[in-house]
C-alpha cells in the first residue's frame, strides 16, 4: 500500500513538472511574438451615443485635454469623405462613428471606423433632400430620422434594417416650417421617444425593439404664439416636481409629457416663434430653461404641482436683447448658462441661471451662429464661418484659449462639435474631420 502511494505521488510530481515546463515555454514563445509586433497605442473607444452626449446636455466626460491651442491647430487624425449632404452631427459607440447624409436622393445612416474613418456600412432611411438629425445608438441598434419624417432602426454592427416608421403616414405628423424634421430620437429603457408633431400625436413612445406604438400625446390649444407641428429640438428627461417627464420644444413652445402614459402635463407658449423653435431645453431639478431666436428671448420655468397635474410657473423672461439662442445650444455649468447670444450670431455670453444676470459677454473670434459643447473645463465654440474657438468655462470672465479654422467649409458650419475619446469631431457636409485634442504627456514630447 505504501509503495503504491509513493508511486502515485511521484507520478503527480512528474505531471506538475511537465506542466511547468510547458507553461514556461509558451510564455517565452509569447514574449518572442510580442517583440516582433510593432509598438502601437490602442485607440481609446469613445462614448457619445446620442445627440449632445451621454446626458443630452452638451457636456463631455473627457479629461486630460488640451487647455490651450496656442501651439496652433490640433493634429488631424483622419478625414472621412463622401458622406453626402447634411447637417447631422455624430454619435460614437463600440468603436464606430455614426452620422447621416443624403446620397442619390436618399438619406442614409452611415457607420465609420473610429480608428481611421473608413466607411463600414450605409443604409437608406428614406427619400430626402437633406438630413439634420443625429443618430442614436443603444444596445446594438442605431436609430435615425430623415428630413421628411422617415425613421429607421438598424443593426448597429451590420446596418441591416430592422424596422421603419413614417411620421406623416403613421402619426399624421407635421413640421412647424419648411426645414424638415431635425430631431434626434431619445431611447429611455425599452421606449423610443420622438416628436412627429401632429395634434393627436405631438409626441409618441414606441417599443424600441419593434417600433410598435405604446402611447401618443395629444396637444390642445396651448396659446397663439408659434405654429402647429414639431420644432427642431430633441427630447430631454426631467424629474421636476417629483414626476418623470419628457420635455420638448415644439412649434407651440415647451411642453412636459408624463413618461408613464404620454399625458400632457404642462405647456409654455410664450417662448414660441412662428419661424423655427430650435434649441434643446435645459432641465435642472424642478427648473426648465428655454430660449429661441428670431427676436424671441429666453425664460426660466419652475415646474410645480397643480392638483393631479403640473404647471409651469415663469420665474423670469428675458427679452431678445438680453438673451436669445438661435440654434447652437446652451451649456449649464455650476448654476451658469454659457451660450452664443443673438439671432444668427454667436456672441459668447454667460448668465446666472437663477437670476438671468449677465456675468460676461464678448463678440468672440468667429462670425454668425455658434454651436457649442463642453469638456474638461472648456467650451468648444464652432462658428458658422468655420472658426473653432476654445473658451475657458469661467463664470467670472471671458478667456479665449485659442482658435483655428476647420479644414473645410462646404456650407454653413452648423453641426454641433463632439468631444469623445480624446478627439474633436467636426462634420462638414460630406466630410468629417477628427482632431487629436489629448494633452501631451511626457512620452509624447520625446
Amino acid at each position: 500500500m505504501r509503495r503504491r502511494l509513493r508511486l502515485v505521488v511521484s507520478f503527480l510530481l512528474l505531471v506538475a513538472l511537465l506542466l511547468s515546463i510547458f507553461a514556461t515555454t509558451t510564455m517565452a514563445d509569447r514574449r518572442r511574438r510580442d517583440r516582433r509586433r510593432p509598438a502601437t497605442r490602442p485607440v481609446e473607444s469613445a462614448v457619445w451615443s446620442q445627440w449632445r452626449g451621454p446626458n443630452r446636455d452638451g457636456k463631455s466626460l473627457e479629461t486630460g485635454l488640451l487647455a490651450s491651442w496656442s501651439d496652433g491647430k490640433p493634429p488631424l487624425v483622419w478625414q472621412a469623405k463622401d458622406l453626402g449632404k447634411g447637417f447631422s452631427s455624430v454619435s460614437i459607440a463600440n468603436g464606430k462613428v455614426y452620422t447621416a447624409g443624403v446620397r442619390d436622393g436618399n438619406s442614409h445612416i452611415i457607420a465609420l471606423s473610429e480608428a481611421d474613418g473608413s466607411e463600414l456600412w450605409a443604409t437608406p432611411i428614406g427619400e430626402d433632400s437633406d438630413v439634420n438629425g443625429t443618430p442614436t445608438v443603444d444596445h446594438g441598434k442605431v436609430y435615425s430620422i430623415g428630413f421628411n419624417g422617415a425613421m429607421l432602426c438598424a443593426d448597429a454592427e451590420t446596418g441591416r434594417a430592422l424596422w421603419r416608421k413614417d411620421f406623416a403616414t403613421d402619426f399624421k405628423g407635421k413640421m412647424m416650417s419648411q426645414w424638415g424634421f431635425s430631431e434626434s430620437p431619445l431611447i429611455d429603457g425599452n421606449l423610443l421617444i420622438c416628436t412627429p408633431g401632429g395634434n393627436e400625436a405631438v409626441m409618441v413612445a414606441l417599443n424600441k425593439h419593434t417600433g410598435r406604438p405604446v402611447w401618443r400625446t395629444e396637444l390642445p390649444n396651448v396659446g397663439e404664439n408659434g405654429k402647429d407641428g414639431a420644432g427642431y429640438s430633441s427630447v430631454v428627461i426631467s424629474n421636476a416636481a417629483g414626476r418623470k417627464q419628457y420635455v420638448q420644444l415644439t412649434g407651440r413652445g415647451v411642453v412636459g409629457v408624463d413618461a408613464r402614459n404620454g399625458k400632457l402635463l404642462w405647456a409654455y407658449n410664450r417662448i414660441a416663434n412662428g419661424v423655427a423653435n430650435i434649441p434643446t431645453p435645459i432641465v435642472s431639478g424642478d427648473y426648465v430653461f428655454c430660449s429661441t431666436g428670431y427676436g424671441t428671448g429666453a425664460a426660466l420655468l419652475k415646474i410645480v404641482r397643480d392638483g393631479r397635474s403640473l404647471k409651469a410657473e415663469e420665474v423670469y423672461f428675458l427679452e431678445a436683447g438680453q438673451m436669445q439662442n438661435h440654434h447652437g445650444g446652451m451649456i449649464l455649468l455650476d448654476g451658469h448658462i454659457f451660450f452664443g447670444h443673438g439671432h444668427n450670431k454667436g456672441f459668447p455670453r454667460c448668465i446666472h441661471m437663477e437670476t438671468g444676470e449677465v456675468k460676461w459677454e464678448d463678440r468672440g473670434p468667429g462670425k454668425q451662429s455658434a454651436a457649442i459643447a463642453y469638456a474638461d473645463g472648456h467650451l468648444y465654440f464652432r462658428y458658422e464661418n468655420g472658426v473653432m474657438a476654445l473658451i475657458e468655462a469661467n463664470a467670472d470672465e471671458y478667456r479665449l484659449k485659442g482658435t483655428f479654422e476647420i479644414d473645410s467649409r462646404h456650407a454653413q458650419s452648423w453641426p454641433h462639435p463632439v468631444v469623445a475619446g480624446g478627439r474633436l469631431y467636426l462634420r462638414d457636409q460630406h466630410e468629417l474631420h477628427c482632431y487629436n485634442i489629448r494633452a501631451k504627456g511626457p512620452s509624447d514630447s520625446k
